[in-house]
């Protein structure tokens, strides 16, 4: 007898839909290991390998584009709206492989984070597509106007033949989607014991002084390091492979660690907007300090969800490199409601993967 086999098409930018959606896949394994995933995205084997422990396949595919970006808040407009241009212009093309492709292997069910083109592929092979995210790309183009308004309407039209949505916390509306349900946070969680990564790292520092500096798959260009002198009191953990060597900063970038494993030990997490590292951070009640971004429309919506429901502080991009870091000093501020946040989206989603595939 097949197995049955889930086909995940997951949008080509950056590291936190990939992640969000890998958690998701993890939870569908544990349940049930019979469900083959098929990984189709540009993302790195590696960064898929710390999220999936069971068996997958990797198909490398780009649907979409997101935004061509040479650090994570520096944004190219006139080069992603060329790829962008070309993806439409190729999109059938790139249907009909795909078509090809699931019809081969047998899919049975198209699972989205979020490529537009993902709805139309799964209907042109006959197969349900189901979408999960907190914001479409209709809604990011959308706001820059000009010739992304034109681009923004044929996303739309594709985003009308997903057959549903599983919307997660800190949404935009999402309007084009014709069936929506509402799912919890969805992300990652630690694997390793606290303990041993303190004994592993030399993490010395008492949690309420320890601050994990994580900024996405692509990072910034330009961290004041410097800062970290001011507080030599203070622990710091980053991923940025290329920080320089300070006797209170630890690296674990090219570790087999992922910032999840480390937010259990940290007193907060500084950050730029992102619905990966805000979710996972939620998710572990660990108090977050984000960069504002008024360029990037989905940033609103995480914003307002983290004053709602989490601890944290927001400040601008000049106090995080043109300051001297005193926002590390000053207290966090409470949640502006008491009103629980719904962590289950993982299990939520899969739950629902595994019953329409019978696995």
């Amino acid at each position: 007898m097949s197995r049955p086999v889930l086909y995940v098409a997951v949008t080509n930018h950056g590291f936190g839909h990939v992640t969000r959606t890998a958690a998701v896949v993890a939870e569908i394994q544990r349940r049930s290991p019979e469900i083959l995933p098929i990984m189709v995205t540009t993302a790195p084997r590696w960064l898929l390998d710390s999220y999936l422990e069971g068996e997958f396949l990797h198909r490398p595919r780009a649907f979409d584009v997101g935004v061509v970006q040479p650090d994570s808040l520096t944004m190219d407009l006139p080069a992603t709206l060329a790829k962008l241009k070309e993806i439409r212009d190729r999109a059938s093309s790139i249907i009909a492989s795909e078509v090809s492709f699931i019809r081969q292997n047998r899919v049975g069910l198209v699972l989205g984070d979020i490529p537009p083109l993902a709805a139309p592929i799964a209907r042109a092979a006959g197969v349900p597509c189901w979408m999960g995210s907190n914001f479409g790309w209709d809604y990011i183009y959308r706001a820059w106007g000009g010739e992304f308004a034109a681009i923004a309407d044929w996303i739309g039209e594709c985003f009308a033949q997903c057959d549903r949505l599983f919307r997660m916390p800190f949404h935009e509306p999402m309007s084009a989607f014709p069936v929506v349900q509402e799912v919890g946070l969805t992300g990652g969680s630690p694997r390793h014991n606290p303990d041993d990564l303190r004994s592993k790292f030399n993490l010395t520092a008492p949690k309420e002084k320890t601050a994990l500096l994580t900024f996405g798959g692509l990072g910034l260009a330009d961290i004041p390091y410097h800062n970290l002198t001011r507080f030599p009191d203070w622990q710091f953990i980053t991923t940025d492979k290329h920080a320089p060597d300070l006797p209170n900063l630890v690296n674990v970038g090219g570790t087999a660690f992922r910032p999840v494993d480390f937010m259990p030990l940290c007193g907060r997490v500084v950050s730029k907007p992102g619905y990966g590292t805000f979710s996972e951070a939620c998710r572990l009640d660990v108090p977050i300090v984000s960069l504002t971004r008024d360029d990037f429309a989905e940033a609103a919506c995480l914003l307002a969800g983290i004053r709602r429901h989490c601890v944290h502080s927001i400040i601008t991009p000049a106090e995080f490199t043109e300051g001297d870091w005193d926002f590390l000093r000053a207290p966090l501020h409470p949640p502006e409601t008491d009103l629980p946040l719904d962590k289950t989206g993982n299990e939520a989603i899969a739950q629902a993967v595994i019953d329409y595939l019978g696995g």
